[in-house]
């Protein structure tokens, strides 16, 4: 019952990770991980929205995609479904525009610009919130297009055959061809760093996948190539070395994402690199992986209980903005501030 007028700035001004002017576009993964409320408190947290009708909720579920345990989306379907119900809504009105902090008037404010706002709104933050510094990098996972994966080296297992056993395409690589990709993975071509961006720490909730490599050899082995729970049909049902899992990118199953394998080499590379894995050898990627910078406050020190600025009450912020991060907690965060605004006596 509550008129909402939106300021977004696409598509006037992009972003190095959009690719569409949709509203609620995910840039990295199309997971949103367990939806399993029993046994894992993120699965809880999606019942819990839905039971409050959330709208990322709702659309996630009319466009959800096999993944095993977890709840992941068609990127497009979902975007799309939230763009034309908001768009469609007759108390939301929209402007294009990059904006900053607005002026303090008589209508509450939220800023929801995520992980990716812009400079002219990252600095008045900085400016009004008195913090050093606001932002960390985040990365993004190539996506292959199915039909281009050898099959013959690959084959559909979830992990501990969780699923309907085609949720997950598996790769598998022997010791050997293991220790050639970390080889190629650590001596591959990165991208650089402008001199502002230099001294900007990792998210390590998404650490490039060549980042992780260099944190020893094995570590790809207890993270994103776990060989565990999986068993290859094509070596008489043995456990492989290591495994590369893709995850299906849309209903259809014509695109697939390397899970875990968000990366800042460069495109020449990844195309060089990944393809020394034995099934995509002939690979053809429909986008490779990229990494971006991301920007959050310091919560605890800037927001009060209800996600309001301590220092503008008349603003508060929601999503990745408050520091906390994924997807699925940072539309949680989102729902949280809207109630707060709709329902300001509301207890806590």
């Amino acid at each position: 019952g509550i008129s909402v007028h939106m300021i977004e700035m696409r598509p006037q001004k992009s972003t190095p990770a959009h690719t569409t002017n949709l509203f609620g576009e995910l840039v990295c993964s199309n997971s949103l991980r367990s939806d399993d409320a029993e046994i894992n408190a993120v699965g809880l947290l999606h019942e819990e929205m839905r039971r409050c009708d959330s709208l990322i909720m709702r659309c996630a579920d009319a466009t959800k995609v096999p993944a095993g345990g977890a709840l992941a989306v068609n990127r497009t379907a979902f975007s799309q479904m939230i763009t034309d119900t908001l768009r469609n809504h007759p108390l939301f009105s929209f402007e294009a525009k990059e904006s900053g902090l607005p002026e303090a008037g008589e209508h509450p404010i939220i800023i929801a610009t995520g992980p990716l706002t812009s400079d002219k709104m990252a600095t008045d933050l900085q400016n009004l919130t008195q913090q050093d510094s606001l932002h960390f990098f985040d990365a993004i996972a190539p996506i292959v297009y199915t039909e281009s994966i050898d099959m013959s080296k690959a084959w559909y297992q979830s992990r501990y055959d969780k699923g309907d056993g085609t949720d997950y395409l598996n790769c598998a690589l022997s010791k050997e061809e293991y220790n050639t990709f970390i080889d190629a993975l650590l001596s591959g071509e990165k991208v650089s760093f402008k001199e502002w961006e230099k001294n900007t720490p990792y998210f390590e909730g998404c650490l490039p996948v060549e980042v992780m490599a260099e944190r020893g050899r094995q570590t790809l082995l207890f993270g994103p190539m776990k060989p565990v729970g999986l068993s290859n049909p094509h070596e008489d049902g043995r456990r492989p070395f290591a495994v590369v899992q893709l995850r299906k990118e849309n209903k259809q199953g014509t695109l697939m994402n390397l899970v875990g394998f968000q990366t800042k080499l460069t495109y020449g590379a990844q195309k060089k690199v990944f393809k020394l894995i034995p099934a995509l050898h002939n690979a053809e990627f429909a986008r490779f992986g990229g990494i971006h910078r991301n920007t959050f406050v310091c919560g605890p020190k800037v927001l009060d209980e209800k996600l309001a600025l301590k220092k503008r009450p008349d603003i508060r912020l929601a999503g990745q903005l408050t520091g906390c991060e994924g997807y699925i907690e940072s539309a949680s965060v989102g729902l949280l501030a809207g109630l707060f605004t709709a329902l300001p006596n509301l207890p806590i």
